[in-house]
């Protein structure tokens, strides 16, 4: 299992294995069609077969690529939920006695900056870093509020109490929403339906073609590889880019 998950954070170990996988499945087809070749009486009754098994592997493709598209969008929604949550908490800092109030707003940029780098980082030691930094931040901030919130338990204190807890539930949001990717079962069903549909499209070939060999693997692997894209939150391409929370850092940097 974990040697999977590892896989599916590399695209382009995906796209490789896949259509390694998928052209081998289609010359095995071929293989087997050599030594025990199609009865022509039944080539229609298996067209059908191969027809509805492509048709099948094209809708598991298309839920797949729903899945990855969904898991992105959220992952952008918590990011704009963070920023908007810091910069709630910023302002509601003046809610607080003027030294408390410096030593919460400087807290959360620092915060801030350690944020934008778990979205741009993809290196597991510094990933590592970064989370012991901002936990450290966490505590250090829910401290900095509880501490005026015991003292002076006013209406006014218990805004900026909430607007911190807004900003810490937010991280816990994006975190889970990180480790929410399409599970290691789903990728296997589509991965054995896709071996099947090249087993066929082989075994039902009327003469070995390098070309029909290859455009179904490379179609699926193509596929597979945009989906593991866009479904890995620091392997891919296309990540979630912390453009909400670097406009605000840029902000209050100005302020």
């Amino acid at each position: 299992m974990q040697d999977m998950n590892t896989i599916l954070n590399h695209p382009f170990l995906v796209l490789a294995l896949s259509f390694v996988a998928l052209g081998f499945s289609a010359h095995v087809g071929a293989f087997f069609a050599q030594r025990r070749p199609l009865q022509e009486e039944l080539r229609d009754d298996f067209g059908v077969v191969q027809a509805a098994v492509l048709t099948l592997l094209g809708l598991l493709i298309g839920f797949t690529f729903s899945m990855a598209i969904s898991r992105y969008d959220l992952r952008k929604t918590y990011e704009e939920a963070e920023a908007n949550a810091f910069g709630t908490e910023y302002v509601r800092a003046d809610l607080l006695p003027a030294a408390d109030g410096a030593k919460v707003r400087e807290l959360l940029r620092s915060y801030l900056d350690q944020r934008v780098l778990t979205y741009i980082t993809r290196e597991a030691e510094q990933l590592r870093q970064i989370d012991a930094r901002t936990a450290q931040l966490q505590n250090e901030m829910w401290t900095a509020v509880q501490t005026q919130a015991a003292a002076h338990p006013t209406p006014v204190v218990a805004l900026a109490v909430s607007g911190m807890n807004d900003v810490l539930n937010s991280q816990g949001y994006t975190q889970a929403a990180y480790w929410n990717r399409i599970p290691v079962a789903a990728w296997g069903l589509v991965m054995l339906i896709a071996v099947c549909c090249n087993l066929l499209i082989g075994y039902g070939a009327r003469r070995t073609s390098v070309l029909l060999f290859v455009v179904l693997p490379l179609a699926a692997s193509i596929s597979f590889f945009l989906i593991a894209d866009i479904d890995s939150p620091r392997g891919g391409l296309i990540r979630v880019q912390p453009q909400n929370l670097m406009s605000l850092a840029r902000s209050l940097q100005a302020h």
